[in-house]
């Protein structure tokens, strides 16, 4: 299968930058799959898995937001935070899930909601991913 180069930056590091093959994300307008000679495309990225393959196997992450460029040249996310599911610190998730719905039942101000249900997404996202669980 032919591949392209694919590169994943967060504000703290370059998380991916390396070939794929097979490159499946969440937008904003649904699941898209991307592959090599795939046509120029950008759309935003909420929470959710991001699957990449290369040599044949999918290695899964979680990723926290942002932003798909796919050109000619090489396909880039630009994200808040991306972690692979083995990495993911599942206590901590399970503790920020648990934290949102305490604020979220809370209700206290409009902004916080929105704050909370973003927080309880990312975390859901997360344990998803970590546990294998990906919709």
């Amino acid at each position: 299968m032919a591949s392209f180069r694919l590169q994943i930056i967060t504000p703290d590091r370059i998380f991916y930058d390396d070939e794929a093959e097979r490159l499946i994300v969440r937008t904003t307008d649904g699941e898209m799959g991307v592959l090599a000679r795939h046509e120029n495309f950008v759309g935003a990225l909420p929470s959710g898995p991001v699957r990449i393959m290369k040599d044949g196997k999918y290695r899964v992450a979680a990723l926290s937001s942002g932003v798909l460029k796919v050109s000619a040249e090489k396909t880039t996310i630009i994200a808040e935070a991306v972690e692979w599911a083995d990495e993911i610190d599942i206590e901590w998730a399970n503790r920020s899930a648990e934290e949102a719905r305490e604020k979220i039942a809370k209700k206290e101000s409009e902004k916080e909601m929105l704050y909370a249900e973003l927080k309880l997404k990312r975390a859901l996202n997360r344990i998803n991913v970590h546990s294998g669980n990906i919709r």
